[in-house]
């Protein structure tokens, strides 16, 4: 199906159903997403990405990060100073692995992206550790074709 370049994205994505999700999403994608796994660092698909563009939830195409807010944190994911707009992002408590951390979802898909940490550089000090696997990217040549033209202006 071919998206009108004339319309952005809804307001409220809508996550798809779970059989949907195994059907589309690869199976990294899915243990990341829905199970709330973590990809192996520096073999990644974005984690070294430089060309200008947005990041989508991989679940329901929800804008989170721009790559205008992206940085190299030496740490093999893409990380971003701040979300395209907080409330996009759900924060969680998360005391898996024998410490205390701050997990970063998705509001409309509840998709785990990753972590967020307050070892970041200015103007935030906030870094989004996200794994590429929850994310696709769109880049600015294709934004509006792809229904994200209300992003363009960021990159002008």
């Amino acid at each position: 199906m071919t998206r009108d370049p004339n319309v952005t994205q809804p307001a409220s994505p809508v996550k798809p159903p779970e059989e949907e999700l195994r059907r589309r999403l690869t199976p990294l994608q899915y243990e990341v997403t829905q199970n709330g796994g973590t990809e192996r660092p520096f073999d990644n698909a974005y984690w070294d990405e430089k060309r200008d563009g947005i990041y989508v939830d991989v679940v329901t195409g929800e804008p989170l990060f721009s790559s205008r807010d992206k940085f190299d944190s030496g740490t093999g994911w893409p990380s971003f100073t701040r979300p395209l707009a907080p409330e996009r992002i759900v924060e969680r408590v998360d005391r898996r692995l024998f410490m205390r951390r701050t997990e970063v979802r998705s509001r409309a898909g509840d998709s785990h992206l990753g972590h967020v940490f307050d070892d970041g550089p200015a103007p935030t000090g906030l870094r989004y550790c996200i794994n590429s696997a929850s994310l696709r990217f769109i880049p600015k040549e294709e934004l509006v074709q792809a229904g994200y033209g209300e992003f363009l202006a960021l990159f002008e």
